[in-house]
């Protein structure tokens, strides 16, 4: 008799392995972290002794659920903003609070939280996004479960991270930190195709390659993400992602909402895994993800729970429902993606979605000893029948609740023992989180009467590049600049004559910054005017760096169009005085040295200021803004106006201390 760890007898086994195998009254053998056997009671304790035997009562024993896609540590966010669109939740409250309260010790004290209730939900493995990944790695593991942590990185600053340079350098570190970690596996999140752009994805790419590990990113989650990306790059989320490379990495995609046939048979020939979120995408009005034609082409399909901010639970169970429920009122057919199926989803093919299947996922020897206890005998899940053998997975996945979940072992060690998770107080947790929450409402309170929330409000506001490095020089006479412009020097991708009405609007609190409400005009050669924009920009009060050669390197700016008149705006934001600014410009649009910049010949006309000549470039990288700034000094002395007065301000605040 073979000597093992733990036993586990007289249970229902589900192993969810390919071929389904069922043992009842079955058994489980554990040694070590792994499984050792699994198979009908009688062969198992003929073949396997233990100190430690657990009499499961006749408990169904399966594998523990994977979520395939969340963001563990915002279950601190839960309830913060609801029913809202995506872009006002996402821009007016999440990425603010975000910026003024996400910590290590913010996400640790999330991480708890989010741990205890997905135990309670019977997850064992999670596929997390969000930032100080190393603290979220650390904390999971330490309480014992498994997961994949993924690191996020975008063109924007974040809690973690100034610039996507930084983000990738902590990537780095992280990897290397777990690479051989029992219980967490390490991976990069670019975010999204609309917030990373081609060399973040790129860069992302290649450092999954270089370490083996997985990479998560948003796919394709609303319908406008897919438009826009169409009208920016000529083609779907899907191709334009393929294209940059990224699913050469082991790809895990989340939502995958609105995709066609064609962008499911790509994602399948990449392997690419997907995380199908449908509370998530039910709540913020996302749309419904065709999970039953991506199953019929052989794609991995898991399921997740996303974030407490926009679910607002990690109840796994109604995950399980909603994906069947959904599958069958969107398609028409009641056949459509079976409990059986949906248990698949949340367990072995979660794992495979994942690509840790050859860990966990199933009941199979040599995998990791995760599973979970479940009790059939309760009120809400009786009778049971048995004529059909599926039967029992439509107990579980349409009649199924957490509390019906008793048990957890994760790696060959107990998480939760009837219903008891030793070593998490979660009073104090409660408490805990109290506390911080009370600091959001005070935030909030404030926010509330913020310009950028108001601005946000009013729908369409994006944030800008995070930086914008830029110069101004004030000229006697623009025609030297337009001949040297004009002389064949530069490569000239387009240019544009403007004539532009600035209305600045100025509020009580001078951290708010300054609204501006500019009108364009589209000057043809003719000097009619064929087109007339008009946009609001949200500038904030302060700038971020100054380098040597007297470049300004802005903070973020927030734009937004402007489909109603000036009255309407000066009523709507009530600012407290207003200046106003026209100016005529030349716009040119130049490749200099394998970079994209801008240069604007521009009379300010009222106030009476005179010429000036503004090179600017866009960036979303810091190192990427110094270098930029070294070419701006090069292209101002190739104009010829290295002798003119150089100015680091915004006309604004020229025209302000004039």
């Amino acid at each position: 008799m073979q000597k093992v760890d733990l036993i586990l007898k007289n249970a229902i086994v589900l192993t969810m392995d390919k071929d389904l195998h069922q043992y009842t009254p079955g058994a489980l053998a554990v040694k070590g972290d792994s499984i050792a056997a699994v198979g009908f009671e009688k062969d198992i304790l003929a073949a396997y002794g233990a100190e430690e035997v657990k009499d499961c009562g006749g408990q169904v024993l399966m594998p523990g659920l994977i979520n395939t896609h969340t963001h563990i540590p915002m279950t601190m966010l839960r309830g913060l903003a609801d029913d809202l669109r995506l872009d006002v939740w996402l821009l007016g409250y999440m990425m603010p609070v975000e910026r003024e309260f996400v910590s290590p010790e913010f996400v640790a004290l999330g991480t708890k939280i989010g741990v205890a209730e997905s135990i309670r939900t019977g997850i064992t493995c999670m596929n997390d996004m969000y930032y100080f990944e190393d603290t979220i790695a650390h904390t999971i593991a330490d309480i014992g479960l498994r997961a994949v942590c993924s690191q996020s990185v975008m063109k924007f600053p974040t809690p973690d991270a100034r610039s996507y340079e930084e983000a990738l350098e902590k990537m780095r570190h992280f990897a290397e930190e777990f690479k051989d970690h029992p219980l967490i596996i390490p991976s990069v999140a670019p975010h999204a195709p609309y917030t990373c752009p081609p060399e973040i994805l790129k860069a992302c790419t290649e450092l999954a390659l270089e370490y083996d590990i997985p990479l998560h990113i948003h796919i394709a989650e609303t319908k406008e993400e897919v438009e826009n990306m169409r009208k920016e790059n000529g083609m779907p989320v899907v191709p334009y992602t393929k294209k940059q490379g990224v699913f050469e990495a082991k790809t895990i995609a989340a939502h995958c909402v609105h995709i066609d046939d064609g962008e499911i048979r790509t994602l399948q020939h990449a392997k690419v895994g997907v995380a199908h979120n449908p509370s998530s995408n039910m709540k913020l009005a996302s749309g419904i993800a065709p999970v039953k034609s991506m199953l019929d082409l052989g794609l991995k399909v898991g399921i997740g729970t996303d974030g407490t901010a926009s679910n607002n639970d990690l109840d796994f169970f109604e995950e399980m429902r909603l994906a069947t429920f959904l599958a069958k009122g969107s398609s028409g057919d009641p056949t459509a993606v079976p409990a059986v199926q949906t248990l698949v989803m949340a367990t072995r093919m979660g794992a495979e979605a994942m690509h840790v299947d050859h860990l966990t996922g199933s009941l199979e020897v040599g995998k990791r000893a995760d599973l979970i206890l479940f009790n059939l005998a309760t009120i809400h899940n009786s009778p049971a029948f048995r004529h059909d053998e599926n039967g029992v997975y439509s107990q579980i996945v349409y009649a199924g609740k957490a509390t019906d979940v008793t048990d957890m072992l994760v790696n060959g060690k107990w998480i939760m023992i009837d219903h008891v998770i030793p070593g998490i107080d979660e009073e104090a947790l409660i408490k805990e989180s109290q506390v911080v929450a009370a600091k959001i409402d005070k935030f909030i309170v404030k926010r509330e009467k913020s310009i950028l929330s108001k601005l946000i409000a009013i729908g369409g506001a994006s944030q800008e590049e995070s930086f914008e490095v830029q110069t101004k020089v004030a000229i006697e006479d623009p025609s030297p600049i337009l001949e040297n412009l004009n002389s064949g020097t530069l490569n000239i991708i387009r240019s544009r004559h403007y004539h532009e009405y600035d209305t600045y609007l100025y509020f009580e609190d001078k951290d708010e910054g300054r609204l501006r409400f500019r009108e364009d005009h589209f000057i043809e050669k003719n000097g009619s005017i064929s087109q007339v924009r008009s946009r609001l920009t949200l500038i904030g009060a302060t700038r971020e760096h100054h380098f040597p050669q007297e470049v300004m390197l802005s903070r973020s700016r927030f734009i937004a169009p402007a489909d109603q008149s000036l009255r309407f705006y000066r009523e709507y934001f009530k600012p407290v005085s207003e200046t106003e600014v026209e100016k005529d410009r030349l716009r040119y649009l130049v490749e200099y040295k394998g970079e994209e910049f801008f240069i604007n010949v521009d009379e300010i006309k009222k106030p009476a200021l005179g010429f000036f000549l503004e090179v600017k470039a866009r960036t979303w990288s810091e190192k990427d803004a110094e270098e930029k700034s070294l070419l701006i000094a090069d292209l101002i002395q190739l104009l010829g106006a290295a002798q003119g007065k150089k100015i680091v301000k915004d006309y604004i605040e020229i025209v302000e201390a004039h």
